[in-house]
């Protein structure tokens, strides 16, 4: 990890920026497929997962009897950590259900709004270097309460063609009307546009590779809703001398191995902690099976010194980090002044684990200081708000006068004679 000792605040900029997505090149190329995928269906489709995920398949769709299949072959300890990770993200998500309010803004003219669930939503869960079931309850669940009538997810087979059965079972448990062996760009194109197998949704969820990223974004432009904006993952630690080091390296390497561009920042203001954290590092890294990737990440991954609580402070919030944990003796007076992240952890029994699986909370977050202006997925993620108006005859009255007026000033004479017939 890189250590930095009491940086000037001109140089925070530089100090702070996250590994460029370098997705210029591949541009063309996922336009390519696209472009396959809209006009040749599941005969694009089919080529592109024996091309990119070394499999030849019949049929695009998992069967009822894989799905049985699965059940059996996820062990009882997973299935349990699994209901309980559901619960706990049912009741979080439950809570955030929107209460229609009648405003009478004048008398004689009612306002409100009613919270109506998108009714097609696809879900991307990639395959990749682990099996992220977790993304599946993540994402399935919201659009479950939100009352999603279709919720269409696709994810990468493995080369016999076979989706991860815990993927399939927390599918299974969180509502997941159909699942697609499909991967990469192929499943956001399928999505987007449809295919004779695979229907074509409203908004398009969930993370992946630069090729996915750049997916997403193409079809946002003319076809599809997509959930944020994503890059690497990124975690930030805001400690002070009362943190444990071994917590906090337990932390950053964490977020070292989601993957080689994560990145992962302690910003302190205690020197001893620092080079505790940097020694304990160096340890726990040995002890992980996914060393290679973690230590990959940990080149573009920062130490930081800083001169007080309030530099900390303005600091994580100009990094504006996808997840803070937050390790300090007064960490409810710091959350106070936190205005930029995705997701905060509080104290030193709040691990970013716990929010990636099962405390409730949602995991998919914005990146790459997103977050100053993009909320995390949450129950509005999967939901539309349409508004209603109710106007009497007296309300009309009311506020018909001043309607005209500012049609007139505007020059929309047919907007003020909409007024004027009801006022004869």
């Amino acid at each position: 990890m890189n250590t930095i000792y009491y940086p000037a605040e001109n140089e925070w900029n530089s100090l702070l920026k996250r590994s460029a997505l370098k997705t210029d090149a591949i541009q063309e190329t996922v336009s390519s497929i696209l472009k396959q995928i809209k006009d040749e269906g599941d005969k694009a489709v089919l080529k592109f997962e024996e091309l990119f995920d070394k499999v030849q398949l019949s049929t695009l769709q998992v069967s009822s009897s894989e799905f049985e299949e699965a059940e059996k072959e996820v062990d009882e300890e997973l299935k349990a950590a699994i209901l309980l990770a559901h619960r706990n993200i049912t009741t979080f998500h439950a809570a955030q259900k929107f209460e229609t309010k009648k405003i009478t803004t004048q008398p004689g003219v009612t306002c409100w709004q009613k919270a109506v669930g998108i009714e097609k939503v696809g879900l991307y869960i990639p395959g990749g270097t682990a099996p992220l079931f977790s993304t599946v309850l993540m994402l399935a669940t919201p659009a479950q309460i939100a009352g999603c009538k279709e919720i269409i997810l696709c994810t990468p087979p493995n080369r016999e063609g076979k989706v991860h059965p815990a993927i399939l079972y927390a599918a299974q448990v969180s509502g997941v009307s159909r699942i697609y062996k499909i991967g990469g760009v192929q499943a956001i194109g399928a999505m987007a546009y449809g295919t004779e197998s695979v229907p074509k949704v409203y908004k398009i969820f969930g993370p992946g590779n630069q090729y996915v990223t750049v997916a997403k974004q193409q079809v946002s432009l003319h076809d599809v809703a997509i959930d944020m904006p994503a890059g690497p993952s990124e975690v930030a630690v805001l400690a002070d001398g009362t943190a444990n080091p071994v917590f906090v390296a337990s932390d950053l390497l964490s977020q070292a191995e989601h993957g080689t561009d994560s990145q992962a920042i302690l910003i302190t203001t205690s020197e001893e902690l620092l080079k505790q954290v940097e020694a304990e590092v160096v340890r726990q890294l040995e002890e992980l099976p996914r060393k290679e990737i973690a230590q990959k990440a940990l080149e573009s991954s920062k130490l930081i010194l800083v001169k007080d609580m309030q530099e900390a402070i303005r600091m994580t919030n100009e990094y504006a980090p996808e997840h803070l944990i937050i390790e300090t003796e007064n960490y409810m007076e710091v959350a106070g002044q936190i205005v930029n992240a995705g997701s905060v952890f509080l104290g030193s029994y709040s691990p970013e684990s716990a929010g990636d699986y099962a405390s409730g909370t949602n995991h998919t977050l914005p990146t790459n200081g997103y977050a100053k202006a993009y909320s995390g997925v949450s129950l509005d993620s999967f939901i539309r708000k349409i508004t209603f108006q109710e106007i009497t005859r007296e309300g009309i009255r009311q506020i018909g006068p001043a309607i005209q007026t500012l049609a007139a000033n505007e020059h929309l004479d047919a907007h003020k004679n909409a007024i004027t017939v009801r006022l004869l």
